[in-house]
């Protein structure tokens, strides 16, 4: 068999070196075209929802936001399993569709459910979509340092100039602050000046919403 292939490759010079030409070039044209990922992206295809719900114990979230949430959630096309956690002040689910959904076709019927379930949440409450990249996605740390600033004046630094620069560059999905002191405004009330006036606690969180 290997002496009969051997004779017709030499009757047949032409057509095997011809052959030979057009698997190598094809072989090379296969190398420069095949995409290769240094750490292969195995995660689920999933769309993640975020709720903030600032002061309430982690039962009260999952009653009256992840609850009601997951619920709806688990009806939408495509939908393999959702998941979900609720902790002090905050709800995170995870709806994870099958692999052959498209990831923008599944964030936007998040997004649908999402907003028709907004009246049934409690008041101020309002969940929000994560950022549309995968758990392999993380690919940089920095640090924002000074030896003359405060953390919480780095941290407005961070919030409110570094980070709008770094979502300004293309393919950049989300910029994450972690760390420093968040600037807050606090107002204590006095209830014997607000007796002494005649105002009600309702005035004061209405002129401040204002």
């Amino acid at each position: 068999m290997i002496n009969r292939l051997i004779e017709v490759s030499l009757r047949n010079r032409f057509i095997v070196v011809t052959l030979a030409l057009a698997l190598g070039g094809w072989g090379w044209w296969a190398l420069r075209v095949t995409p290769i990922d240094a750490i292969p992206d195995l995660s689920d295809n999933q769309v993640i929802v975020f709720t903030d719900w600032t002061g309430h114990s982690p039962q009260e979230v999952e009653d009256q936001v992840t609850y009601p949430l997951t619920v709806n959630l688990q009806g939408l096309a495509g939908v393999r399993v959702v998941r979900s956690q609720s902790a002090f002040g905050f709800s995170m689910i995870y709806v994870i569709f099958e692999d052959e959904v498209d990831l923008y076709f599944a964030r936007s019927r998040v997004l649908e459910r999402m907003n028709l379930l907004t009246s049934k949440l409690p008041a101020g409450v309002t969940p929000v979509l994560g950022p549309d990249a995968t758990g392999v996605g993380h690919v940089f740390w920095y640090t924002v340092e000074s030896p003359t600033h405060s953390l919480s004046e780095l941290r407005s630094l961070q919030d409110w100039f570094v980070k709008y620069q770094l979502n300004a560059v293309p393919g950049v999905a989300e910029v994450a602050s972690v760390g420093g002191h968040v600037q807050q405004y606090q107002i204590d009330i006095d209830p014997n000046r607000l007796r002494l006036y005649n105002l009600p606690l309702s005035a004061v969180v209405d002129a401040v919403r204002r």
